[in-house]
């Protein structure tokens, strides 16, 4: 310790100024994603109609419209569900974002690592869902244009069978 000091004070103060700026730059600027936009991404949840309830990784997180912070290194299943209405699934998918270039240049192997650790390195997409929810009930619907026939896989056991359709060569 001693010979440490003993070598600082045979330094002139302009270089240990630079020394001082330099190890300030490396820990300030060698996580630049991390640092110009965090580790957890805000993104924005509507639907229509709204008042809808909110899945996101199997958490309820409440009723749409709404906006959450998400961790970026994650990617997130979310599910909009509402009474009478088809459910609305989707993902939040994590893509490299731009700010890693920062990291190539001025923080090298130490940035890009903390920025991969703490997800800083990516961004999720897209940054909002806004979903249209189609009426569940409808199976028939009739325009001036013709006869649409919605086709439901799982039909509601209350329904009654009011004819069949068949295929004719």
């Amino acid at each position: 310790m001693f010979y440490i000091i003993n070598q600082l004070t045979k330094l002139s103060m302009k270089k240990i100024l630079t020394l001082g700026f330099v190890v300030l730059f490396v820990f300030t600027f060698t996580n630049c994603a991390t640092i110009i936009h965090g580790s957890q991404q805000s993104v924005s949840i509507s639907s229509n109609p709204s008042k809808a309830f909110v899945t996101v990784d199997g958490r309820e997180i409440g009723k749409t419209p709404l906006t959450i912070d998400l961790k970026r290194k994650d990617h997130h299943t979310v599910e909009i569900n509402l009474d009478g209405y088809l459910p609305y699934e989707t993902k939040f998918t994590r893509k490299v974002d731009g700010w890693i270039a920062g990291n190539i240049i001025f923080g090298g192997i130490i940035g890009l690592a903390v920025d991969a650790i703490t997800g800083g390195m990516y961004k999720l997409t897209p940054d909002q869902i806004s979903a249209d929810l189609k009426n569940g009930n409808t199976t028939l619907l009739e325009s001036k244009d013709g006869l649409y026939i919605a086709v439901v896989m799982k039909p509601n056991p209350e329904w009654e069978k009011i004819g069949q359709l068949q295929y004719k060569n």
